[in-house]
């Protein structure tokens, strides 16, 4: 056998085992979503773009379906363990090549979430620079500063990140609750409207743009499972933390976004909110609250893209493992540190993507914003939608074959009724998906972005074909996880 084509060692193919309990998982779903980051950036976005003020109850209502969701993902997490779920589950509900063509939808979407944010955080840091030094420099330094972190701390051991990941996110999620009390304490002089919180402000012309936009602020929600083979207990501690991670996510978004309207009223927010973009929340809370709490919280909107960051690198890097691991991408990237157990080679894979990205933007003199973290955002959302509407698919045919002990609902009906919603919200997105992009409706980018995903379909569908036909061994190991490494199945 040669040196290629023996298998990692069970120290170096194996991530460790027995590192994160609930809330450490929490922290990394959370971080992933990016709580002032959603707020202060999509939030007003939405009431921008589209002119749909029942964004509220939009965060509730998919906080619902993605709950809806992770009943079958949960379920099949106890019978399935991959740090490449996504990937895992469609190998062994729809078949090994259907799998390959999952990771490669898997591999795209979350690389472009995750790069995506280098463009954003030069905005976030910049007033915060000049105010404090008088200027600042190009968004491109700061965005390496920011690169660099991510890269060291992602070779680092994963509770290590977890516990930084937890004190960037209480203290983000306190500064936001904060915000929203000054809000709700300073209502317009009409007083307080629930308005935002019922379907008729929701389901208006626009609402699939609405959709579309806060879909995104549930990105990373899915990530909990990423971690399973790490985590203390997984029977218990995945499920616990999903749902936990969901209802978090769902009522700390609906309320901050009805928090937001409660000073202007309902019928003043989109215009507010055009005017004052992504300072409309801190320009609030100076006015409410202090400049020195709005200075704080522009801080940790600099410190919540940087733990957007570190959580979404965590989750690609082990993507890129589970692939390696199983010889569908080089095995190089299956090792992982002798010392801290991290996924070495995916990681500094990550670290090398996000530099080409920064550098390619920075000599183009492209927007960061728009041409980077906007549509790089959309499209990785675009990605996640697809993802989680096969895995559901995945998950009915599994158990369809053996029950294996669980209930009808939680192997049929959830997953089909998610099924349902998911495919809904795809055909809104992609119809209000010149809107959500900013682009003319005749735009060729409208099509592009979604065509890409098609390309990488086809490709991993020919590319599960390819190791079918000159690797059957490898073929043979395709979403095992841990057991490919042990020879797989006999």
């Amino acid at each position: 056998m040669s040196l290629t084509q023996q298998r990692p060692s069970a120290v170096t193919a194996a991530l460790a085992e027995d590192r994160l309990g609930v809330p450490s998982i929490v922290f990394f779903v959370i971080s992933a979503a990016a709580p002032l980051m959603v707020v202060a950036g999509s939030v007003p976005t939405a009431y921008t773009v589209t002119g749909v003020i029942g964004v509220p109850f939009a965060f509730l209502m998919l906080g619902a379906i993605f709950a809806l969701f992770a009943v079958g993902y949960v379920t099949m997490a106890r019978h399935v363990v991959n740090a490449g779920a996504f990937y895992a589950y469609a190998a062994q509900g729809l078949g090994r090549t259907q799998g390959v063509a999952t990771a490669w939808v898997a591999l795209l979407a979350y690389n472009a979430l995750q790069l995506g944010l280098y463009g954003i955080i030069g905005s976030a840091a910049e007033p915060l620079l000049v105010d404090w030094f008088g200027g600042s420099p190009p968004w491109w330094v700061i965005a390496l500063v920011a690169w660099a972190l991510t890269g060291v701390l992602g070779l680092l051991r994963v509770d290590v990140n977890g516990k930084i990941l937890s004190i960037l996110l209480v203290s983000e999620i306190a500064i936001v609750l904060l915000f929203d009390l000054g809000d709700v304490t300073h209502a317009a002089p009409e007083g307080i409207s629930f308005e935002g919180f019922t379907p008729g402000a929701l389901f208006v012309p626009g609402v699939g743009a609405a959709l579309a936009t806060v879909v995104a602020g549930f990105a990373g929600i899915e990530s909990s499972v990423v971690f399973a083979e790490e985590s203390k207990d997984r029977h218990r501690t995945v499920p616990i933390a999903t749902y936990l991670g969901i209802a978090i996510i769902a009522v700390l978004y609906s309320f901050s976004a009805w928090a937001q309207t409660v000073p202007t009223g309902p019928d003043r927010i989109v215009t507010v909110a055009a005017q004052q973009g992504t300072e409309l929340i801190f320009n609030q809370a100076a006015l409410h609250l202090g400049t020195a709490v709005s200075t704080i919280g522009s801080v940790l909107f600099v410190t919540s893209s940087i733990a957007c960051m570190i959580a979404f690198h965590n989750t690609t890097a082990r993507y890129i493992f589970a692939l390696g691991r199983e010889n569908v991408l080089p095995s190089i990237f299956g090792r992982t540190s002798a010392r801290t157990a991290a996924p070495i080679a995916g990681s500094l894979l990550q670290t090398v993507l996000g530099l080409i990205v920064i550098v390619v933007y920075a000599v183009s003199g492209l927007d960061p914003v728009t041409k980077m973290f906007f549509i790089f955002g959309t499209f990785g959302g675009l990605g996640l939608l697809t993802l989680l509407t096969v895995t559901s698919i995945s998950v009915i045919v599994f158990f369809a074959r053996d029950p294996r002990g669980e209930t009808t609902w939680r192997t049929r009906i959830a997953p089909a009724l998610a099924i349902l919603a998911l495919c809904v919200i795809i055909a809104l997105t992609l119809i209000n998906f010149d809107t959500v992009l900013g682009v003319e409706p005749d735009s060729v980018l409208r099509w592009i972005l979604p065509g890409i995903f098609v390309v990488a379909i086809v490709f991993g569908l020919l590319w599960g074909r390819v190791l079918k036909s000159i690797r059957p061994e490898v073929y043979a190991n395709i979403g095992l996880g841990a057991q490919a490494v042990g020879g797989g199945v006999k």
